[in-house]
């Protein structure tokens, strides 16, 4: 009987290896193919950067469905050797390097980078990723120079790659609702005039380091560090990074930028050196920015003091004519105030924007009758000491959204998404890239000790 034709093309084994080396190029070059072809949803996702902050982001990425850490990369191999049994002990087998140079050729099937080392590499660290194919996600402040900055917006640009900047505040539910639901939409605050923020946080001592893991002299000057105190503390000195208004200060005017909708036009700042004596940058700083917004100018105050927890630790607080919103990734510090001249809000608690005063987070559990304090008698009235001038108390609502994650966990889930379904990103190169702006120029401005002046083009790539 003879053979009935195959359906199928005769194809040998030349053709196969041929076919198969092809296929495994593709494979290598391209992750999103493999993804699409497999109907996989798992990310390949390498860390540049394992010390404090690195390990703040691996710990939120582990809490996310579906992501691989293949690789882990720093100069340190403590910090390395941390990284790499962290990730151990959830079943991802991440290679370490101490190059990021070689992860990314020995890698190659990387979607994504996760970049957390000292600003002063970001920008060299974003840009040899983005050309190498992968989306990055990238710790604020984005870069020390503006010059660095843009260099990441332009290489994003160039690559059509995804650059998400760790501002992660944009990507908190309770921000989120304040911003689109209570401002925008209810416009519970009325005209906005006026912001603050601050963060106020007690002395801390500077990062020390075991003495037996200490980088060689010649290995840290390979890298641009002087000495291993500056290595640890990077933070504080000038070739590295921005000092305490970059390091806590960008976070919160960056939400400035984000909740205003606008860029200042000008800056006024003072500040020094004056308690530390072996850091470079200030350790306090005051500053004053003006706002063009379409209802006016609004003037926003912020302090970062490093010296003190007094004053009521971190938060920014936007103040309008009818209402006042104080926020923080901290819920004890967040409030929302109703002037007594406002409109009554009771529609917007039926509408759940907005809960009754007492009855949101972090709210104090209800008074026992046999615990309410007993009235005191004689002495003077309280009554007796207000200023005729001094207008009604302010009410305090709360914000019926509670964020029940790591910090950062939903910025890179968002990140993430980006990657996978398109998601638009909540803060995209050229978004940080403005705040960078905003925020160097505060040191400028310290150092010339007079105001300076923003046009809207150094806000632009």
């Amino acid at each position: 009987m003879p053979d009935s034709p195959s359906p199928y093309p005769a194809f040998t084994r030349r053709d196969f290896l041929a076919t198969g080396a092809k296929l495994g190029a593709m494979l290598v070059a391209a992750p999103a193919f493999v993804r699409a072809a497999t109907g996989s949803q798992t990310l390949n996702v390498g860390l540049i950067g394992c010390g404090e902050q690195g390990r703040v982001l691996l710990n939120a990425a582990l809490k996310i469905p579906d992501i691989r850490f293949k690789a882990v990369c720093d100069i340190w191999g403590y910090n390395r050797t941390y990284a790499e049994r962290l990730l151990g002990k959830f079943g991802h087998e991440a290679k370490p390097f101490e190059d990021y140079r070689e992860m990314l050729a020995a890698v190659p099937d990387l979607d994504a980078v996760i970049v957390a080392t000292p600003d002063f590499v970001h920008a060299e660290h974003t840009n040899a990723a983005l050309k190498a194919g992968k989306h990055v996600y990238c710790e604020k402040l984005m870069a020390h120079t503006v010059e660095a900055a843009r260099s990441m917006v332009v290489t994003a640009r160039e690559t059509g790659k995804l650059l998400q900047i760790g501002h992660q505040r944009r990507s908190n539910p309770r921000y989120q609702h304040a911003r689109d639901r209570l401002v925008k939409e209810a416009h519970l605050l009325g005209r906005i005039n006026n912001a603050s923020g601050q963060w106020n946080r007690a002395v801390t001592e500077d990062l020390g380091y075991p003495a037996k893991y200490a980088l060689t002299e010649d290995k840290l000057n390979q890298y641009g560090y002087a000495n291993m105190h500056e290595f640890r503390n990077w933070r504080w000195f000038k070739r590295y990074a921005g000092g305490p208004i970059s390091d806590l200060g960008a976070h919160q005017i960056d939400i400035f930028n984000w909740m205003l909708g606008a860029n200042p036009s000008s800056v006024l700042a003072g500040g020094g050196v004056d308690y530390y004596k072996n850091h470079e940058w200030y350790d306090n700083a005051y500053v004053i920015y003006e706002y063009p917004t379409p209802t006016g100018i609004v003037r926003c105050t912020y302090q970062v003091l490093t010296t003190t927890s007094a004053g009521g630790g971190y938060h920014e607080y936007f103040m309008g004519d009818e209402g006042a919103l104080k926020i923080s990734e901290n819920p004890k510090y967040t409030k929302l105030y109703r002037e007594a001249r406002a409109p009554e809000w009771d529609q917007w608690v039926d509408k759940g924007l907005i809960g009754r005063p007492g009855s949101g987070e972090g709210a104090p559990a209800p008074v026992k009758p046999w615990e309410k304090p007993k009235p005191k008698l004689g002495g003077p009235s309280k009554s007796a000491t207000v200023d005729v001038r001094e207008t009604a108390e302010l009410s305090a609502w709360d914000i019926p959204v509670t964020l029940d994650k790591a910090i950062h966990q939903p910025h890179l889930e968002n990140f993430f998404d980006a990657i996978r379904k398109d998601t638009p990103l909540n803060c995209t190169g050229d978004q940080a890239f403005a705040s960078a702006v905003t925020v160097l120029k505060v040191n400028e401005a310290i150092a010339a000790r007079t105001m300076l002046t923003f046009k809207p083009t150094d806000f632009v790539v």
